[in-house]
């Protein structure tokens, strides 16, 4: 029997085999949490049933975040077939192409700027809003995806730090608001992995190297690596943490700089 046996977890954000919300995924079915996904867009939706079929769940919903009306219907829907759910993981995340390239003040717009953190911020509090009834009484977990960008300047990263920042205190100040009535609210700052949001941005493949190189561990994270942590931190075994961004990137946040032959 697994560590999340007779949990019940919402996954948004896949889109492909190479998404962090898959390693998530599996690692929830591995350990006996039941799913449900949701898709953005038709494009997408045939991705999403393959993920969901090799994690036998049949409840595979679209979602637009920007939509309050289907983040509604979302929860209605796992209201009536779950009556209730234990676990929401956010791994979405979005800013314009052309917000990703060049120089930040070159590139940032008024209008990329409210969309990315409509996306990728705003959407993380407004799924709590739509769950919190739900997830009354069930020692609740939320958790989003993260990136050292929100704290450090990265280059091409631009207005997605400002976003990722503005995600992290929407962390802090959900698990403030939630912890009395039992559920945490946690994050995860994963190191750079080759996903297809990553594409968009100018340069990463010389990120991922570098990243692996700088890094304790010499090598880059997988999806694996952040799927694990994140069944550890839904779990009932994390009962005592909340409000933490946890992070999982081989230890390349801890580097002041690089040591010679190491």
């Amino acid at each position: 029997m697994g560590f999340l046996s007779g949990k019940k977890a919402l996954i948004t954000g896949v889109a492909s085999d190479r998404s962090i919300a898959v390693g998530i995924s599996e690692a929830f079915a591995r350990e006996g949490a039941e799913l449900a996904f949701t898709h953005q867009g038709d494009r997408l939706k045939g991705r999403v049933e393959d993920v969901a079929a090799r994690c036998n769940s049949k409840m595979v919903l679209p979602l637009d975040v920007t939509d309050d009306a289907q983040i509604a219907h979302v929860m209605q829907e796992i209201e009536q077939q779950w009556g209730g759910i234990d676990i929401v993981i956010h791994s979405i995340g979005f800013a314009p192409r052309e917000q990703l390239q060049g120089r930040y003040l070159d590139a940032v717009t008024r209008e990329g700027f409210a969309i990315s953190h409509d996306i990728s911020a705003y959407s993380f509090a407004a799924l709590g809003k739509a769950a919190r009834p739900l997830m009354q009484g069930r020692d609740a977990a939320m958790l989003t995806l993260t990136y050292l960008g929100a704290v450090r300047a990265v280059p091409m990263y631009n207005v997605m730090g400002p976003a990722k920042a503005s995600l992290e205190a929407n962390v802090r100040f959900m698990a403030a608001d939630l912890g009395s009535e039992g559920i945490r609210v946690n994050g995860i700052s994963a190191g750079p992995i080759k996903t297809l949001a990553a594409a968009g941005i100018s340069g990463f493949r010389d990120m991922l190297s570098s990243a692996a190189a700088a890094s304790p561990l010499k090598r880059n994270v997988t999806i694996e690596d952040v799927g694990n942590t994140a069944a550890f931190l839904c779990s009932d075994l994390a009962a005592g943490i909340t409000g933490e961004i946890i992070y999982v990137d081989a230890g390349y946040r801890i580097m002041g700089m690089q040591f010679p032959g190491q």
